[in-house]
């Protein structure tokens, strides 16, 4: 049962943080002068990576766990459901938001921008339902 609520704290608060990311921190990349904007955007990397890293790490473990030994009475449909929507964020991660960062890095470019946003609102929501899944599992389970 620990594993499940660790797992649930730790998908939630993802969710939670790239919805921050998302509603509050992205909409004002578009505020910052052209002048600052990549230095602005490369300090942005560096302090994110520090909250998502340790994120995406717990995440990774409990899922990883879930799926290797999942406990008994833990269905697997849920634990499958959240795994792939973790997989998508993090593909989603590497293969867009990470090379529109670096982009963004080199100067504001509205498209880089309009694509970002557009990948964050994906990642936002396979979090959520990354954690509509997890808190599936903490329901049958308990």
């Amino acid at each position: 049962m620990t594993l499940l609520v660790v797992h649930l704290a730790l998908t939630a608060a993802y969710a939670g943080f790239q919805w921050t990311v998302r509603a509050l921190v992205y909409p004002q990349f578009a505020q910052v002068p052209a002048a600052a904007f990549p230095a602005y955007e490369r300090a942005h990397r560096r302090r994110v990576s520090r909250v998502v890293g340790p994120l995406f790490a717990g995440q990774g473990v409990t899922t990883l766990w879930l799926l290797a030994a999942r406990p008994d009475g833990v269905p697997l449909l849920p634990v499958l459901a959240g795994g792939a929507c973790l997989a998508v964020v993090l593909g989603v991660t590497a293969l867009l938001a990470v090379p529109l960062h670096r982009r963004l890095g080199e100067g504001f470019d509205a498209g880089a921008f309009g694509r970002l946003l557009r990948a964050d609102t994906v990642r936002a929501v396979a979090a959520t339902l990354g954690t509509v899944a997890a808190g599936w599992l903490l329901l049958v389970s308990g």
